[in-house]
């Protein structure tokens, strides 16, 4: 394959992801990391310099919209960013210490777990119970917009989602994935946010989350324009078509294409980590 089918084929791929990145909270990085690997033998390392990139492209592109239109809690994002951004420094100094067969079983494993966790049945409002001191403290309640008009809600278990949000950042700097899979469950699960909400407020996030990480693995040189580049362009791409239908999407329809999705990565990364063959 030439060089420039090559890249044409990384930019289409990098389009697909980033669409369904925007649309899940996931950023893109979940999926443009197995597609590289698995599809077009990337070492791994590289994939997560590429991805980092990419992550940032997509929070940039969808995150400004999202905020215009009222969906992202901006006091949440900030607040949580700490955590994040200190938990990917972290998981970028260890991603240099270990294998990549061992990066990819673990990204197997968050995959595979992200899958499970994000099928499971819950009310989309959850605005019963008194909010959490901290939310009421730092003013995190908020609303966003429905059909109906704006719907509030309030936050809940502060302390878990914080303490969740510097896992997602180990993560992030570990696997180049923004972690955008985790900040959702931790924030549509824990903090018990509306879905729309906790995506959008991850994507706002993701960015910032991956800068931190992305400066160590350039650093090291894991990080190749070549490659970077299209899957840079791609990704934003897709992340802003993902912005524009996010508003008339259904919510159980973004949970299965993200399961359906993730599962199979996982199978696929699995398998390859665990044969040596990444």
């Amino acid at each position: 394959m030439s060089v420039l089918a090559m890249t044409g084929l990384v930019a289409i791929g990098s389009f697909a992801a980033g669409m369904l990145g925007a649309l899940t909270g996931l950023g893109g990085g979940m999926i443009i990391v197995p597609m590289l690997t698995l599809v077009f033998g990337v070492d791994i390392r590289y994939a997560i310099g590429a991805s980092l990139i990419s992550v940032i492209a997509t929070s940039s592109g969808a995150a400004a919209a999202y905020v215009r239109e009222g969906y992202t809690n901006i006091r949440i994002g900030m607040f949580l960013e700490v955590a994040t951004t200190l938990g990917a420094l972290g998981g970028a100094y260890i991603a240099g210490l270990i294998s990549t067969s061992a990066i990819a079983v673990i990204f197997s494993l968050v995959l595979a777990y992200s899958a499970y966790r994000s099928f499971q049945p819950r009310e989309e409002h959850s605005i019963d119970g008194p909010p959490d001191k901290w939310a009421t403290r730092l003013r995190m309640d908020g609303t966003y917009p429905t059909a109906e008009g704006l719907q509030a809600y309030t936050v809940h278990a502060v302390p878990t989602g914080f303490s969740l949000m510097f896992l997602a950042g180990i993560l992030s700097g570990l696997l180049g994935i923004g972690s955008g899979a985790v900040k959702v469950l931790a924030m549509d699960q824990a903090m018990r946010l509306p879905f729309k909400v906790s995506t959008t407020t991850s994507n706002f996030m993701i960015g910032v989350t991956a800068a931190a990480s992305a400066g160590v693995y350039l650093h090291r040189g894991y990080i190749d324009p070549v490659l970077a580049f299209p899957v840079m362009l791609g990704v934003l791409a897709g992340a802003l078509t993902g912005a524009r239908v996010l508003a008339g999407a259904k919510v159980r329809a973004l949970r299965t294409i993200f399961t359906v999705v993730i599962v199979f990565l996982a199978v696929e990364m699995a398998y390859k980590g665990l044969r040596g063959g990444i």
